[in-house]
């Protein structure tokens, strides 16, 4: 094995990926780390591809976020959907034993895997039992269990993150947050009149994404082997008072018109994590102000009509 820590991150120009990348930069993942991204044009359903580049990038730390990980397209193609985020998960597992890797594996699940939850029973912990409502909550579920299983019959040193909602600058706007302020920036610039919205009496638990890295980070460094983690600010903020927040930011205040096209039917209202577990192993808190996440976010968004 190289000398050199080398941290492979699938999905590394995603939204996430490009914030891991400047984590590295920053020191967050320690000293002497070099992270390795996937050649363009390369696919995890490509099994020899994904082999090809194993045995030629020499991982000693891998970040699994390649993934299709929009909900509603999960709905129109649910079997691309497995393919990606199961397949391409066993392909990268396959690939990483046929090398004898023997660092940390971190998959990237995610919170949705927990379905509608009961307000009695928020925050959510590691305890709650799944009940997907999505095939993409089912194939992260699916997958996050594969990498349990490769853990518990290989010996692979595997940890499983779960994150909750995490936003911040750079996010695809067909996500909440960077749609009302892309929306919030046309309406103060007087190219659009009201700012069109799906269900904003719903809340979730957001999590700016640079906090988010920090827990893997984390959780690379600390986190337990063969341990699944929550990982969440732990605060529960309605999306109404978010958009009126936005909006104050930006100093409008535009008509909200709700747009049919954009509602969920059977939407969790409310949702909140409850990171204790990770607080615990590897002393992770989010420390970035929301309101610093919003600022960001409006600020990507007026940079980037």
């Amino acid at each position: 094995m190289p000398d050199r820590k080398r941290l492979l991150v699938t999905g590394a120009s995603g939204f996430v990926g490009t914030h891991v990348a400047a984590g590295v930069r920053q020191g967050l993942f320690g000293e002497g780390i070099e992270m390795i991204g996937t050649p363009t044009g390369w696919d995890v359903r490509d099994a020899h591809a994904v082999g090809a580049w194993i045995a030629e990038s020499a991982p000693t730390v891998v970040i699994h976020l390649a993934a299709q990980s929009f909900v509603p397209l999960s709905f129109e193609a649910p079997r691309e959907t497995f393919d990606i985020n199961l397949g391409g998960t066993l392909n990268l597992l396959q690939a990483l034993r046929s090398v004898n890797f023997g660092g940390r594996f971190l998959y990237v699940s995610s919170g949705d895997i927990y379905g509608r939850v009961p307000d009695a029973a928020l925050p959510v912990n590691e305890l709650r039992a799944p009940e997907p409502r999505s095939p993409y909550a089912v194939s992260k579920w699916a997958a996050e269990q594969l990498c349990l299983q490769w853990h518990r019959s290989e010996g692979m040193d595997v940890v499983i993150a779960r994150p909750f909602n995490h936003i911040g600058p750079g996010q695809d706007r067909r996500f909440a947050l960077p749609s009302l302020a892309t929306q919030i920036i046309a309406c103060h610039e007087g190219r659009q009149d009201a700012v069109h919205v799906g269900n904003i009496e719903i809340s979730r638990d957001f999590t700016d994404v640079r906090d988010v890295v920090g827990a893997y980070a984390r959780l690379i460094s600390l986190g337990l082997s063969g341990q699944t983690y929550v990982v969440g600010s732990g605060v529960e903020r309605p999306l109404r008072s978010i958009l009126q927040e936005m909006c104050r930011i930006v100093g409008i205040d535009p008509p909200i018109l709700q747009d049919p096209s954009r509602l969920r039917g059977g939407e969790q209202t409310r949702m909140c994590a409850d990171p204790a577990r990770l607080r615990a192993d590897t002393g992770w808190v989010a420390v970035i102000p929301f309101d610093v996440t919003l600022s960001d976010i409006i600020t990507d968004a007026r940079n980037n009509q």
